[in-house]
């Protein structure tokens, strides 16, 4: 089985979960009856180590030298995609970018090697209506990092969130979609 493969199955198994009615409260507010928990693959270490080769698979070929996205989901991401990246030979800063800035010392939003970090890739869990990819395009681009491309374990498919990061000009990346769950 390829990697891509053997990471639907742990998602599958793990984070997928499907009701007839709308059961689901989802970030936005809405009610779903698809849910996608990511972190309960992002914090199983076979999956964990799946998701940073899927995702360095998918943007390995992106110029870029750092990678990551709003704190907690996009966190694992970033850190297990960097050393898949550096497997490879290529160092890939993971950045964690807070909801809020640190509230003692220097009050950053973001957290890691940001001054070496010029071009990168933004991640998320999950996207439905795609504000917490946007809100951490925004960041990234306030500390002048220019933003090459999202990519996202599960695009929902809903809310326009896809549309809403490429009308921030960032192309999205999905490893898989909702239709893919059936």
């Amino acid at each position: 089985m390829s990697v891509s493969e053997q990471l639907f199955e742990i998602i599958k198994e793990k984070s997928f979960k499907y009701s007839e009615t709308a059961e689901f409260k989802l970030a936005s507010g809405q009610m779903s009856n698809y849910y996608f928990d990511c972190k309960m693959t992002l914090l199983d270490p076979a999956g964990l180590r799946l998701i940073g080769k899927a995702v360095y698979e998918k943007i390995k070929d992106v110029d870029a030298d750092g990678i990551g996205g709003l704190t907690l989901g996009a966190d694992p991401i970033a850190i297990s995609t960097s050393l898949a990246a550096l497997e490879d030979g290529r160092i890939l800063y993971p950045l964690i970018v807070r909801k809020e800035p640190k509230g003692h010392g220097t009050q950053k939003y973001i957290e890691g090697h940001v001054s070496k970090v010029k071009k990168a890739i933004v991640l998320d869990d999950v996207i439905t209506t795609g504000a917490s990819t946007i809100k951490a395009i925004e960041r990234m681009r306030a500390e002048g990092i220019d933003i090459k491309i999202a990519c996202v374990i599960i695009d929902r498919e809903e809310n326009d969130g896809k549309t809403n990061i490429v009308n921030m000009g960032v192309d999205v990346i999905p490893l898989f979609k909702k239709t893919d769950f059936k």
